[in-house]
């Protein structure tokens, strides 16, 4: 944060500034005269919800996942969650199996990752996504084909 050369002045709780000062979550930041504002970060917020909201949502920078309004806690596994966004970014859409070894699994040598092992993290994502919303599935298996996520409406 810095002040521009105003007529009143930047503060930030209740300091005049005289140089550029980086901004903590919850500061007060008073302009003019006597507007006071507080500097909420981005990193300390979370993502707005409506009542009754159904559906996954990704928040990528974070890495949250939200399901029907709920965030998923505790957060997936590395390549769960490398699994899911891979989906998500796919809605609706056919993923292979040969594309998620190369997003879930990006040093495995060629044939280094089994059908049994892709088969076990899709059944292990499913359960922790079945814990919050059981009654839709959101992973499904297009037999000899791969997988697409059907999100809820």
């Amino acid at each position: 944060m810095r002040d521009c050369g105003s007529k009143n002045g930047t503060f930030v709780n209740g300091t005049l500034l005289q140089a550029p000062v980086p901004l903590k979550d919850g500061d007060n930041i008073q302009i003019a005269t006597g507007v006071t504002l507080t500097f909420v970060d981005a990193g300390a917020t979370t993502p707005l919800f409506f009542e009754g909201q159904r559906g996954l949502i990704i928040d990528n920078d974070s890495r949250q996942v939200w399901l029907r309004g709920q965030e998923l806690e505790p957060p997936l596994s590395t390549q769960q969650y490398r699994l899911l966004h891979l989906l998500y970014e796919n809605a609706g859409k056919v993923v292979t199996r040969e594309e998620i070894i190369r997003v879930v699994w990006p040093d495995a040598v060629s044939g280094g990752v089994s059908e049994q092992a892709i088969d076990a993290l899709v059944r292990r994502l499913r359960d922790r996504l079945a814990e919050v919303d059981p009654d839709h599935q959101y992973v499904v298996t297009v037999r000899g084909h791969g997988f697409r996520l059907e999100n809820a409406p």
